[in-house]
């Protein structure tokens, strides 16, 4: 299994991003996918997930709401995160991971089962 994240970048407070994730080896319609977030010295953060499989319902980070919107692609199997009206604190490391785990779980990172090296995301003030 391997999940690529791709799409980082620098850009100026209130500036737009999409992040992707393409996944090969498992299908995302099976799965849910999450992405997450890491600054240096803290513990990876939530920030948005998909469950494919079961509607493809999505759930947000308090931060996010609003402002980012988690969509998948079954078809490519890739799942997206749009980042629109920035701000500094986003800039951290980000990650995209899968699981099956109860949706109660979903937002703790240790109940991912798959993980791909993350793409920076630099925001300007």
């Amino acid at each position: 299994v391997q999940l690529q994240a791709f799409g980082g970048g620098l850009v100026q407070t209130g500036e737009s991003l999409r992040l992707s994730c393409a996944v090969s080896g498992r299908a995302i319609r099976s799965y849910t996918t999450g992405w997450f977030r890491q600054t240096p010295g803290n513990e990876r953060e939530f920030v948005a997930a998909i469950r494919s499989w079961s509607g493809a319902s999505t759930h947000y980070a308090e931060s996010a709401k609003g402002r980012f919107t988690i969509s998948g692609d079954n078809a490519k199997n890739i799942v997206y995160l749009q980042m629109n009206r920035l701000k500094p604190e986003d800039t951290a490391v980000y990650f995209c991971g899968l699981t099956r785990t109860a949706l109660s779980a979903i937002y703790n990172h240790d109940n991912y089962n798959f993980w791909g090296p993350g793409t920076l995301v630099t925001v300007s003030s």
